[in-house]
């Protein structure tokens, strides 16, 4: 019980770390989303860098995850921007709980990358969850952010898509630094060349703001895969949606956001769907290990 807490309190420490990544990242003010995903995969890569040299891992990654290594590297840099990008540009708490849908898209891709089988409980979930996107999206020509709205899904969607290769790369025995750094090297270098020819001058007090952001990227990071060490995700996972409560927070305070009625009927259904599948998980793994 002891790990349980500790791993809950990671978890809920990773989810503030990441709704202040997303509160910086607006607070740098008119920059490209491309500029600010630079900056923040820069820390991450050199936190990671750290960690791998303390140690004394390689920096090669293991035969045959290449692939793996790519696919992961490519969907989270997609991830990265269009979150940004939507950040940018929607209240917060529909930033993050956009971004939150990935859960739900582990288990889609799942399917097909990994061979997992799901049950009609946890396809209903995923179905409820989608749904209560659409509330948060609203994809009418009258929603003027129905683009950035669009863009947030589609950054769960590519988070989905990294985290379901963080798995397999797990399975494989590929170290977890090393997944960080290469991902946050990959992204650096892609964005590199943007930043090159449409830089956008900086002044002293955004360079300072993206630096938090990204220390706060590193901590959720970080946290997260501590949590883990302490307590199966099936036990805590749930209390990384306590993000959107975070964001919902911090989104009034410093720019004084207030979701409208149908992002949060939105919030209510997807984080239902959560702790449905949850307790769901659970139950089943109980009666598997009683059989």
């Amino acid at each position: 019980m002891k790990d349980k807490y500790k791993g809950i309190f990671l978890i809920i420490l990773s989810a503030f770390c990441f709704a202040l990544m997303n509160m910086f990242v607006r607070l740098a003010g008119d920059l490209p989303s491309i500029q600010k995903s630079f900056f923040r995969n820069f820390i991450a890569a050199i936190c990671a860098a750290f960690m791998l040299m303390k140690s004394g891992a390689s920096f090669r990654w293991n035969k045959g995850n290449l692939p793996d290594l790519l696919v992961r590297a490519v969907a989270g840099t997609v991830g990265i921007l269009c979150n940004f990008y939507a950040v940018d540009h929607l209240v917060l708490s529909d930033a993050s709980m956009l971004n939150k849908m990935s859960p739900f898209f582990v288990i889609v891709f799942s399917i097909f990358i990994l061979k997992e089988r799901v049950t009609p409980v946890q396809v209903l979930c995923v179905a409820g969850a989608f749904l209560g996107s659409l509330l948060v999206i609203k994809p009418t020509f009258a929603n003027a952010d129905l683009f950035a709205s669009v863009l947030g899904f589609i950054g769960g969607l590519g988070a989905g898509l990294a985290y379901t290769f963080v798995r397999k790369l797990g399975t494989k025995g590929e170290n977890g630094n090393r997944i960080v750094f290469f991902f946050s090297a990959f992204s650096c270098l892609v964005t590199l060349p943007f930043l090159v020819f449409d830089y956008h001058a900086m002044s002293i007090s955004q360079i300072g703001i993206l630096l938090l952001a990204g220390l706060s990227a590193a901590g959720g990071q970080f946290s997260i895969t501590a949590a883990y060490t302490y307590a199966p995700g099936r036990e805590i996972s749930v209390y990384d949606y306590s993000q959107i409560i975070f964001s919902a927070l911090l989104g009034y305070i410093m720019f004084s956001q207030i979701p409208d009625i149908w992002s949060i009927a939105g919030y209510i259904i997807i984080c239902l769907m959560a702790v449905l599948m949850f307790l769901y998980n659970n139950r089943r793994i109980v009666q598997e290990q009683n059989c």
